[in-house]
This record gives C-alpha cells, sequence and structure tokens, in this order.
C-alpha cells in the first residue's frame, strides 16, 4: 500500500528518487524516506514523518549524492506514523532495506533475532527482515544466496530493494505478492511498485513475476526466477506521459478524473460495440462457445469494484437468466463456497495488484471447481490480467484520486460487455432487446458530459452538508448499489459517516435516524420503481427529514419543505447506474473540499491495497 523506488545510475539519483516518491504519494502513506551511498560507501539515510515534502526540505538543508539508492512511502501497518518506523531500514550500518507487504510471521523472526543479539530500533515488520539479511548473508557467505535464505524464511507478502555497503556496486530486489517492476534506462536501472513513479526517467519496463530476484550488478541486469533460474522477463514499452499523470489545470486528481469520465468510457466502449452492435464474441480463453456453457456467475471484489459487482448482478440476472453471486473478496477466502456446476469466475481490481483479490484467484485457481476465471482490469500488466485466465481492460487511464471515479464508471462498462456478451452466447436476449442496450451505452459519454454540467448547481447544493456529520443515500433496484458507492465517496473524503440503503429498508430501522440534521439523497431515475421510491421518500420528509432528489428532468417529483431536488438529463434505464454515480462524486467532492480536507490523499486510506 506504500511506494518503493530504486535507482541504478551515473547520475546523482536522489532527485530521481524524491520525484517518484512524489509520483506515488497518490498510493497513501503517512511517512517517507531515503538511503543512498556515498563517496566512502557508506549509508546516508534521511527519514520523515508526514509527506514528502518535509523529506524533501531535510534534504534541501543535508543534500545527498550518489549513484545508487532506494526510497519509500509507507502506510503504517505495524508500528504507528513515526520517523522511527519510517523505512528504510537498516542493520550493522551494512544493509539498507525498503519494503512494501506484511511479514505475517515477524514476531516468532523478531524473538530469534533478539536472542541472537539483535537490537530493533522500530515496531516494523521490515527491521526484522533486515537484520535477518544481515544474519543470512554473514551465515552463508554470499550476498545472493543470504538474499535467498533470508526471503525463504518470510511468510507473507513483501517487495524488497536492498543496499549493501559490502557490494556498493549493487542493487538487489525481490517480490512475492506485492508489486515491482523495472525501469530501463540507458546504463541507468530502477525499480518501483507502479510505472507512474518513473515515467520521467524512462519508459520501457519489466514487470517481475512472484518470486523473481532482481540482481543489478555493475551495470548489469540479471533476474532469476523462484527456482533460482535465470530468466529473460519481457520489456514494455509505457504509453504513459507526463501529462497523463499530472493535474493539468485541475485543483485535484481526483475532479480531473471525474470530467476525464467520458472519454474513459469512450475508449473503454472502442472497437467493442457500435452504435447498435456487439462486437465481443469472447474473452480470450473465454470464447463464445464456452461462455455458452456458463450455468451460474460468481463475483469476487473489493471496496468500490464490490459496489460495481453488485450493480452488475442486476444485469447477469436480467439479460442472461443465469444465478449470480456477488462476494467480498476478503470475506471470500475463508469460508467454504459452493460453486455450483459450470460456475463463471469474475473478479475486479483497478490496480490488478489488491492482495485479498488476488488471494482469492490465487485459491479459485487451485482446483478446477470454476469453469474459467476472467478479470477486468485497468492495468495490462499486473498481476491480476497475467492469473486470470481472460482479461478484459478498463480502459480509464491512470487514476490518481484515491477515491475511485473513473475506475468505477469504466468497471461498470465492462461489466454491462461481458453480461451482453454473455446473454449473445447464450441467446437469452433478442437482438432488439441487446441493441436497445447497446445505444444507449453508446450515447452514454454524451449525456455524461451534460451531467458534468451540473458542477456549479451541485457545488451550492454541497453547502448544505458542510456542517453534517452523518448522511444517507437511498436508492431502489440498481441503484442501491449506487447509493453505497455514493455514501462510500463521501466517507471517504469528506469524512462524513454516511450509509447506503436499499430505500424500501428504511421502515427496517434506519428510519430511526432520520431527522433534520441527517440529510438523505436519493437516487430517483424515471423508472419502473420511481412509485415506490416516491413512498420511501414521503416516509422521510414527514419525519422532518432533508430529503435531496437526484431525478430525471421528466419525473413529476416536485421540489416542497424539507425536499431540494437536482434534476438531471434523461438516463435510459440500461445505463441509468453509470450515469447517475456522476453527481454523486461531484456531490462528495465538493463536500470535501468546503471542510478542507486532503481530497487526493484521504487520511488512513491507500489507492492499491496491497496488504490484507
Amino acid at each position: 500500500m506504500c511506494g518503493i523506488i530504486a535507482a541504478y545510475a551515473q547520475r546523482n539519483v536522489t532527485p530521481i528518487l524524491l520525484e517518484g516518491l512524489h509520483r506515488m504519494e497518490y498510493r497513501g502513506y503517512d511517512s517517507a524516506g531515503i538511503s543512498v551511498l556515498d563517496k566512502d560507501y557508506q549509508i546516508q539515510r534521511t527519514r520523515a514523518l508526514g509527506k514528502v515534502a518535509v523529506l524533501g526540505a531535510k534534504l534541501e538543508k543535508s543534500p545527498m549524492d550518489s549513484g545508487i539508492g532506494i526510497a519509500h512511502t509507507r502506510w503504517a501497518t505495524h508500528g504507528q506514523p513515526s520517523e522511527a518506523n519510517a523505512h528504510p531500514h537498516n542493520s550493522n550500518n551494512q544493509f539498507s532495506v525498503v519494503h512494501n507487504g506484511i511479514i505475517e510471521n515477524h514476531e516468532s523472526l523478531r524473538t530469534d533475532l533478539k536472542s541472537a543479539g539483535y537490537e530493533f530500533g522500530s515496531e516494523t515488520d521490515t527491521e526484522v527482515i533486515v537484520h535477518l539479511l544481515h544474519s543470512e548473508v554473514k551465515k552463508a557467505g554470499d550476498y545472493i544466496e543470504g538474499v535467498k535464505n533470508t526471503v525463504a524464511q518470510l511468510d507473507g507478502a513483501y517487495a524488497i530493494a536492498i543496499l549493501n555497503t559490502d557490494m556498493p556496486d549493487r542493487l538487489v530486489a525481490v517480490r512475492k505478492g506485492s508489486p515491482l517492476l523495472v525501469g530501463l534506462g540507458v546504463g541507468e536501472f530502477f525499480l518501483a511498485s507502479d510505472t507512474a513513479a518513473l515515467i520521467p526517467v524512462t519508459q520501457e519496463f519489466i514487470y517481475l513475476e512472484d518470486g523473481d530476484l532482481v540482481d543489478i550488478c555493475e551495470g548489469k541486469l540479471k533476474i532469476e526466477d523462484e527456482s533460482g533460474t535465470e530468466v529473460k522477463r519481457p520489456v514494455k514499452t509505457s504509453t504513459l506521459t507526463l501529462g497523463s499523470v499530472d493535474k493539468g489545470p485541475y485543483k485535484h486528481y481526483m475532479l480531473k478524473e471525474i470530467y476525464e469520465q467520458p472519454n474513459a468510457v469512450r475508449a473503454t466502449l472502442q472497437d467493442r460495440i457500435t452504435d447498435h452492435q456487439l462486437l465481443l464474441n469472447g474473452f480470450g480463453d473465454l470464447d463464445i462457445n464456452l461462455l455458452r456453457r456458463v450455468q451460474a456467475i460468481h463475483i469476487v471484489a473489493c471496496g468500490t469494484s464490490y459496489h460495481a459487482g453488485m450493480t452488475a448482478k442486476y444485469w447477469f440476472e436480467e439479460y442472461t437468466k443465469t444465478p449470480c453471486s456477488v462476494e467480498i473478496a476478503s470475506e471470500y477466502r475463508y469460508r467454504y463456497v459452493a460453486v455450483p456446476e459450470n460456475t463463471l469466475y469474475i473478479t475486479l481490481s483497478q490496480s490488478g495488484e489488491t492482495a485479498d483479490s488476488l488471494a482469492a484467484l490465487e485459491e479459485v485457481k487451485k482446483g478446477d471447481n470454476y469453469l474459467g476465471t476472467l478479470a477486468i482490469c485497468n492495468v495490462p500488466e499486473s498481476t491480476l490480467t497475467r492469473e486470470a485466465d481472460a482479461t478484459l481492460l478498463t480502459k480509464a487511464g491512470p487514476e490518481i484520486g484515491v477515491a475511485s471515479t473513473k475506475a468505477f464508471t469504466t468497471q461498470l462498462v465492462a461489466l454491462q460487455l461481458v453480461a451482453l456478451t454473455l446473454a449473445k452466447a447464450k441467446e437469452t436476449q433478442t437482438e432488439e432487446q441487446r441493441s436497445e442496450i447497446i445505444r444507449a451505452m453508446h450515447q452514454s459519454p454524451i449525456t455524461m458530459e451534460r451531467l458534468l454540467m451540473l458542477d456549479r448547481t451541485i457545488e451550492h447544493l454541497a453547502e448544505q452538508f458542510v456542517e453534517k456529520d452523518h448522511a444517507i443515500f437511498l436508492g431502489r433496484g440498481p441503484m442501491f448499489p449506487i447509493a453505497l458507492e455514493g455514501a462510500l465517496k463521501l466517507k471517504e473524503i469528506s469524512y462524513i459517516h454516511a450509509e447506503g440503503y436499499p430505500a424500501g429498508e428504511l421502515k427496517h430501522g434506519p428510519l430511526a435516524l432520520v431527522d433534520n440534521e441527517v440529510p438523505v439523497v436519493a437516487i430517483a431515475p424515471n423508472d419502473s420503481l420511481l412509485e415506490k421510491l416516491k413512498s420511501n421518500l414521503e416516509e422521510v420528509r414527514t419525519r422532518g427529514g432533508q430529503l435531496y432528489v437526484m431525478t430525471e428532468e421528466d419525473t413529476d417529483i416536485a421540489p416542497t419543505e424539507g425536499l431540494t431536488l437536482v434534476k438531471i438529463p434523461g438516463c435510459p434505464e440500461a445505463v441509468a447506474p453509470l450515469l447517475l454515480t456522476v453527481p454523486l462524486q461531484l456531490l462528495s467532492y465538493h463536500v470535501a473540499v468546503m471542510r478542507g480536507t486532503d481530497v487526493d490523499q484521504p487520511r488512513n486510506l491507500a489507492k492499491s491495497v496491497t496488504v490484507e
């Protein structure tokens, strides 16, 4: 959940490391640090609690000049945020280590190392790694053998980069369960947790596999797989540019990404539909013939992706007449799951590195209970896309803001494409039914652009939420998951406690919360459930609740005391969940800005959740 960057070059790498940390700030962190080897081959380390800018200020006062170094942003797992717990961690003035992930057996290793005379200056699991490394290299009498012996004793997930004063022209790294890639320059090599960190220095990357060990020595790169065999991993050219990961004219990344949604949706639909026809006939190994056999669907995801899966359940069951269940990945992993014959497994992740989703897929791959596995992901070279049988890529482009926006809407688009493809394979829809949905999808980016024109209206509405401590979001049918997503966005970035409910459930408990201090946001498209929803709204209004209703221009809901309307353009029922997400995102954004919170990097959260 934190960020690693390392560099081996014929120039001062400190500015490169610092810039890389800045570009990974979106991942979420509480402290930062850097280690380099100076001209005398000694470790020079600087760490800081708080933002990368604090670390940068320290480095301005005490500059570092070196051609080899490692750096890190930490998101606390073991030990509170503090300078002492910040990475890198050192051992005996010989080794310096940065680490992403969690070492599950750190307590027993710590006990053994203390018995061996090692002293600990932090509460982290990472310090266990560096002391164990010192011990194992000493025992083996060989650096790489010692590294291998060290990681063989680690239970959990990790990406590790190492400096060794005894070998100052050597940068070593290893990954298992936590992302790490190699950037290639001219006579230079870089390591990072993601591509964005290295775009200023290279666009050529090697994406490491689980168990890979990287040995950069005397200007040469060597990669060994988990068995110790030297391997050649393919070099990929990134299409990212500096501009694609900058805010441009926008105040925050989140706002930029909200406004990028029409084009992101267009890109995700491109070459997959025409204005009335579905072009997809399967997904790689999951071709149309295999999809005909699907008798059940399991969707497994986390957070916002889970909400996308919940929405898609309505589509899968309506379009394909196939039972669909949606699971939270962290729960799915730890229970017995009954898998009907010929079940399709679908997993979602923006980054493709979400630890719980990866672990769930790993469990699935151990058996043969599923007909096949399909990943929907925004990152083509991610672990999830490599592990699944087939992949449908969203084309949202880089998403930097921690609160997901365009990744969510493009996931909805991708899931609807899967549902339509499956319906086509199983012949559970007429051509006319399918064409009507596809026409609505084709037009959705244009409607989304019209929705963005409500920005100023919603900004004024946000003023009613700024002083509130709680909020309720309501929806019926496929709008219920959108209510959950709207509530999640508000709580993530404004720190207002918010909950989403099916509107029909109000009378079964949540109505007790309603008073004039708890705003109630209702999502009210002009669909078959509108009349039912209007009854639920009346339940709120007659109890003194303050209603904020987002409804289409042609509905007959009228503003009245205690009921404020936000009129939106007409939304075809098939794509209403996709479109009605946009005003909820804008509402959360403006409330957060007015409350003065850190919109792009909300407290305690990380963009890529790579630990359990």
